[in-house]
């Protein structure tokens, strides 16, 4: 098993939810994400929009292997609504992901079980509103050869199922590769045979 694949939500695509309870309403937005900074721009973009709510609280979780998150309850009790959020994102085994919820308070206090289980359904209703997709990590390898090498290393680049970035093909030839993070050490042991030939 290759340990170079992540699950995320497809790019672009937002995915809504909602959940209300005793008038409170829970409005739930879930956006791919490359980074911290992307999905502050978005918070920030739903505080702005959603001015009059009570609460913008969310989760998020980047990088391939998911070490950058945090979880936010921005006022409501502690661990109530952010954590409930990324719970949400985890049992789901996501990364490259922020959820949003934005709470209109209806003048009833749901307590702090009754507003886990609102955050928790209004980001499950918004993630189950996704398209969830298998990515891999992926390195950019650049590689020098001579020409009369090309038929070669273009064997090699079919053979490896691999996609040419950019390349630039005279005397002397660079190519840049996009190569799955499992595939580098073969490509390279390839590449440097190829040299000694």
């Amino acid at each position: 098993m290759a340990n170079d694949k992540y699950k995320t939500i497809k790019e672009k695509a937002i995915g809504e939810g909602y959940y209300s309870e005793k008038r409170s309403k829970f409005l739930a937005f879930a956006h791919h994400v490359e980074s911290v900074d992307d999905a502050l721009r978005i918070v920030k973009g739903y505080k702005k929009k959603y001015y009059d709510a009570r609460h913008c609280c969310y989760a998020y979780r980047v990088g391939f292997k998911g070490r950058e998150f945090r979880a936010n309850d921005d006022g409501e009790p502690s661990s109530t609504a952010g954590k409930p959020i990324l719970g949400q994102i985890d049992s789901n085994g996501l990364t490259n992901i922020l959820v949003c919820v934005i709470r209109y308070y209806g003048g009833i206090n749901l307590g702090t079980g009754g507003l886990i289980v609102a955050y928790r359904e209004a980001a499950f209703d918004a993630i189950s509103h996704c398209e969830i997709e298998e990515r891999f990590i992926e390195e950019r390898i650049k590689f020098s050869f001579t020409y009369p090498m090309m038929n070669n290393v273009m064997r090699i680049i079919k053979e490896m199922d691999l996609n040419i970035i950019n390349g630039q093909f005279d005397n002397t030839c660079e190519i840049t590769l996009s190569v799955r993070k499992s595939k580098v050490e073969e490509l390279r042991s390839r590449l440097s045979k190829l040299s000694f030939e």
